[in-house]
């Protein structure tokens, strides 16, 4: 039996094939024809078969392809969802961060603000000094710390510290009316509560009892009191002094 294949032992080198795929003929110089054009693609109106598959696709593979479409639509949209509410809580967290540290810093300036408003009230808040005092009060009201307890505004337990109590008629409900410690809020986070006497409400003098068929005035003479003697006829009184 023979063979194309070169007998091992032998001794003789494979055969090297070599294909001549030049455009021009080197030896007539003439133009060589174009090889085979590729296989015309695809119609688009055909449907496209999903990968691995042959031929057109079926109405049920279609269906079965856009509720996989669907799906991942619904994917992505649930993990844009996911994310915006992600960004915001992480803004929310941030701004809280913000927040405490700032209102961290002024709690700490709450003792130099103490002393600078009992200077005002003796009269040392002048000149230079003056004139610091301002721009530190400034700067922290800018930063969003805000001031509370005023005479005269309501007493509320959660933000003010009753330390005396009084009474008055001329108050319609518990009332602040002394302001021995300011008080401060920074948002909505309470840093200090106000320390502050409260006034509540005192009627102005007994009530008196209302008015019965027995007491009740009246214009006819001897009808203010039902036991009160008639008074004698002008013939019995004359009768009595003879």
């Amino acid at each position: 039996m023979t063979s194309d294949r070169p007998d091992e032992n032998s001794g003789e080198e494979p055969r090297v094939v070599v294909r001549d795929r030049r455009r021009i003929d080197p030896e007539t110089g003439q133009v060589r024809p174009a090889p085979d054009p590729e296989p015309t693609k695809q119609a688009e109106h055909e449907p496209v078969a999903p990968p691995g598959a042959t031929g057109p696709v079926e109405p049920s593979q279609e269906a079965e392809l856009k509720a996989q479409l669907d799906e991942r639509t619904a994917d992505v949209q649930r993990l844009q969802a996911e994310y915006a509410n992600y960004r915001k809580r992480i803004d929310r967290d941030r701004e809280v961060v913000v927040t405490t540290a700032k209102a961290s810093v002024a709690q700490e300036l709450l003792s130099v603000l103490d002393d600078i408003e009992r200077a005002q009230q003796h009269g040392d808040l002048t000149g230079a000094f003056k004139a610091v005092a301002d721009k530190l009060v400034a700067t922290l009201e800018r930063v969003g710390l805000e001031s509370f307890g005023h005479d005269g505004e309501p007493f509320d337990p959660a933000v003010h510290e009753a330390v005396q109590h009084d009474t008055s008629p001329d108050v319609v409900g518990p009332t602040v009316t002394a302001v021995l410690r300011r008080g401060y809020r920074f948002g909505d986070r309470i840093v200090r509560a106000a320390l502050v006497g409260v006034t509540d409400h005192e009627p102005g003098g007994p009530v008196e009892p209302p008015l019965t068929p027995a007491t009740a005035p009246s214009d006819e003479p001897g009808a203010g009191d039902w036991f009160a003697p008639a008074e004698d006829p002008p013939g019995d009184r004359a009768n009595d002094q003879i």
